[in-house]
């Protein structure tokens, strides 16, 4: 608009403050410059509507956020920072939409890694219905993707985060996730069985009054636990 040169990856002109890239990506969820008809990330056809300016207001930069509906996707978006809101809804709907593309594709299981960012202030950030102060969580535990959840509405997603959110996804990260809650629940279940049988062995000891059957009692438990600890 102005003329001014720009780098490669402003999404807006440091200039005269013109937007150059948008979340268009009805793929991959990644920022497509102005114009452009294939996403740069995945090679996707573009696919962006907007509408106009609704109630909720960015969690960040407390302007009216602007209805979009990238895709199927329908999206809040902060027209300053670029941020991103999804209801419930409309997540649980790219997680199982990206999750059946992994599966037909049959894309790489390797997890991205998780980058240095530096270590950025913590900052609690409203939700845009509830107005609540929303909780910071690692998604899927192990993405290394930091997102403001509340668990009645919805997630904020900063500039850039669903698109490596995706990125988890496709590289097999929610199962991934599900493989290790399972065996730290199996985990948990070993555990617990080890201790409630040395503690059956304990209470054995404390009632001995002498005869050798309590000292038997007690070696076999010990093996019980060593064994349910090595399963």
């Amino acid at each position: 608009m102005c003329g001014a040169s720009a780098s490669t990856d402003s999404t807006r002109c440091d200039h005269c403050g013109a937007r150059l890239a948008t979340v268009a990506c009805p793929s991959c969820f990644g920022m497509m410059f102005l114009g452009a008809k294939f996403c740069s990330h995945c090679g996707a056809r573009a696919d962006r509507t907007e509408a106009e300016p609704v109630s909720q207001r960015c969690p960040r930069c407390r302007l009216l956020m602007e209805g979009v509906t990238v895709g199927n996707a329908k999206l809040l978006e902060c027209p300053r920072c670029e941020g991103i809101w999804a209801d419930k809804l409309s997540l649980e709907q790219i997680c199982a939409d990206q999750e059946k593309q992994t599966v037909v594709l049959g894309l790489p299981s390797h997890l991205p890694e998780s980058g240095s960012r530096g270590i950025e202030p913590v900052r609690y950030v409203p939700c845009p219905i509830c107005k609540k102060l929303m909780n910071r969580v690692n998604f899927a535990k192990c993405s290394h993707v930091i997102v403001d959840v509340c668990s009645q509405h919805g997630t904020w997603f900063d500039k850039d985060e669903l698109r490596r959110i995706v990125e988890f996804i496709r590289s097999g990260g929610l199962e991934t996730a599900r493989q290790k809650e399972i065996a730290d629940l199996e985990e948990k279940r070993r555990r617990a069985k080890a201790e409630q049988i040395a503690d059956a062995w304990d209470t054995r000891s404390d009632r001995r009054d002498g005869r050798s059957e309590y000292w038997f009692d007690g070696i076999s438990a010990v093996a019980s636990a060593i064994g349910a600890l090595l399963k």
